[in-house]
């Protein structure tokens, strides 16, 4: 059983099509069928059949597929592991939530990578339900952002904060008393960061719309929770945000924060870390475990300035640090 007749047989098993996979892969459809060929062979198992309906894997090529998506992730690794061996760097990949990666993920991993001047730190942006799969592919080495109720035999999960979100608006809006029912809430146009729709499955902001019951054509998406705070500042609608990152403007008098009188929802959200249970984790994930626990860690996350607008995409997202 080789690499390659693994990689042709995860290409067949995402892409549903031994021609998908060929093109996928730059080979033939003749090579694929030959490293499928094989596989069954050595296995003893025909793995997947074909339907009118598609591709039909039987129980073997189930497990095969899970276990080919490990073993190609674990070479990957390796590979990355002795290239930073030869060039005297170690590497370690982050996942991260949308709003983490934008309000506190700068502060904590400046902080972190600075400690060591052998270390990059390579943050992606990811909705939390992937998160499982970009760890048991070994994708990445760390994930960080909500729960969103990870297998804790395969997952290990360490809480490291908990926050407040605030339904906020600015100081000329109508509902600027500070008291508003459901029902009002649900009337206005919400202005939101990307996390309200990237961190569906596990993401705090995404539950409290849905506990209010507010409209998706109601609901406005910028590419950054700074810039949904600057239109609330302006009174185009209402904002949701975490209570650290909107302290000065609350202070300053350009938000008011406004409370739901009737049926408030759940406003408290929490960040944990999330690696493989069990060995395998690399040393510097499990550092950064330990650090983001601690005050120091803390105090960086909650003064951090974020990124700006045109720096955070959150399909393509990639920051460095070195």
């Amino acid at each position: 059983m080789t690499p390659t007749q693994l990689r042709a047989f995860a290409a067949v098993v995402r892409l549903g099509s031994v021609k998908d996979a060929a093109a996928e892969l730059d080979v033939t459809e003749a090579a694929v069928s030959l490293h499928i060929a094989k596989l069954r062979k050595e296995l003893g198992d025909h793995l997947f059949n074909r339907t009118g309906a598609g591709l039909a894997f039987t129980p073997g090529g189930l497990r095969l597929a899970s276990r080919a998506a490990e073993l190609l992730g674990l070479q990957d690794r390796t590979i990355v592991e002795v290239s930073q061996a030869g060039n005297g760097r170690r590497l370690l990949r982050v996942a991260g939530s949308s709003l983490f990666a934008e309000l506190a993920a700068p502060g904590l991993l400046e902080l972190f990578a600075n400690r060591a001047n052998d270390l990059t730190v390579e943050l992606s942006v990811h909705p939390p339900a992937q998160f499982e799969a970009l760890l048991r592919t070994r994708t990445v080495d760390i994930a960080v952002g909500p729960d969103p109720g990870l297998d804790p035999e395969v997952i290990s999960s360490h809480r490291f904060l908990n926050y407040k979100l605030l339904i906020v608006a600015g100081r000329d809006h109508p509902l600027a008393g500070g008291r508003a029912t459901a029902a009002q809430l649900r009337d206005q146009i919400w202005l939101l960061g990307p996390s309200a729709a990237a961190d569906i499955g596990g993401g705090s902001m995404p539950t409290v719309l849905q506990q209010l019951k507010v409209p998706e054509e109601h609901q406005q998406i910028f590419q950054s929770h700074a810039a949904a705070l600057e239109e609330a500042k302006r009174g185009k609608g209402v904002a949701l945000c975490a209570s650290f990152a909107v302290g000065p403007d609350l202070a300053h008098g350009d938000l008011v924060r406004l409370s739901v009188i009737d049926t408030p929802p759940n406003m408290d959200g929490s960040w944990s870390t999330h690696t493989l249970a069990g060995g395998g984790v690399p040393a510097v994930a499990s550092e950064l475990v330990r650090f983001a626990a601690t005050p120091r860690a803390t105090q960086a996350m909650l003064r951090g300035s974020g990124v700006n607008v045109g720096r955070f995409q959150p399909s393509i997202h990639v920051t460095l640090w070195s």
